[in-house]
């Protein structure tokens, strides 16, 4: 059984372009249990709402802190094989993407979780409490990290326009034109975007600041429920009707 939690009155979100049904995931953070289950509902959603155009959107941070990174990004790729998916990279997969090309970035990615992905990549844990564990891990990952898994996080983008709707990361520099957009403010922007309460533009649904319960603005919608945590997450569904949660 699913339900839909109907948002569009309420704030007034405007619907998705003609014909289009979009399902937005929030961060995964290695909860493949939990994609699962996102993915059955989409599954059942999709098969409840005819023939009309959909599409997946995930927002990124498929990796850390919980415990089946590896996995996840499996499922990801399988997923792109059966759907029409857009995946959008994370602050996470930009550590790992630049630590395997050899950035000095293992103290800043080990306090945000790394841990679990090296292991659910099969790195002995002996390996990463060496003195000199960045080196025998980066090693170590770019030995067993599969290379459509890595062709995967390379490939991820920026940010994906839908009519009214702003799909990125964490968020976008309130003033600044998307094109010109710094790449670092969306994969890791908090206080400036989300303190900023006037018109940005368009209604930009993100994620990477943990929120107990979606974060329904008039101006973003935030859906990261920290999964890795909480054993909640989110996925946003946009359509004629506007904005709705399915659960």
């Amino acid at each position: 059984m699913f339900r839909r939690v109907y948002l569009g009155p309420k704030l007034g979100y405007p619907p998705a372009p003609d014909g289009l049904t979009i399902y937005a995931v929030g961060d995964i953070h290695g909860r493949t249990d939990l994609l699962d289950q996102i993915h059955e509902l989409i599954d059942m959603d999709k098969t409840a709402t005819g023939t009309q155009r959909k599409v997946e959107v995930y927002l990124g941070d498929y990796i850390d802190r919980g415990p089946d990174s590896a996995t996840v990004i499996s499922r990801l790729i399988e997923r792109s094989g059966r759907a029409s998916t857009i995946f959008l990279r994370g602050n996470h997969e930009q550590l790992l993407l630049n630590f395997l090309d050899g950035m000095d970035c293992w103290p800043e990615w080990k306090a945000v979780g790394c841990i679990p992905t090296c292991l659910s990549y099969g790195i002995s844990p002996n390996l990463l409490f060496l003195p000199a564990a960045a080196q025998a891990a980066r090693k170590a990952l770019q030995e067993s990290v599969p290379l459509e898994h890595i062709r995967f996080y390379a490939d991820t983008g920026s940010y994906c326009c839908a009519g009214p709707y702003l799909f990125v990361h964490a968020g976008i520099r309130p003033g600044t034109k998307l094109a010109d957009q710094n790449p670092a403010d969306l994969l890791n922007i908090r206080r400036l975007f989300l303190e900023f309460e006037e018109d940005l533009g368009y209604i930009v649904v993100h994620g990477h600041t943990p929120v107990d319960t979606p974060d329904l603005r008039r101006n973003r919608i935030n859906i990261d429920t920290r999964a890795y945590a909480s054993n909640r997450l989110t996925c946003l569904r946009i359509d004629c009707d506007g904005v709705q949660i399915l659960t």
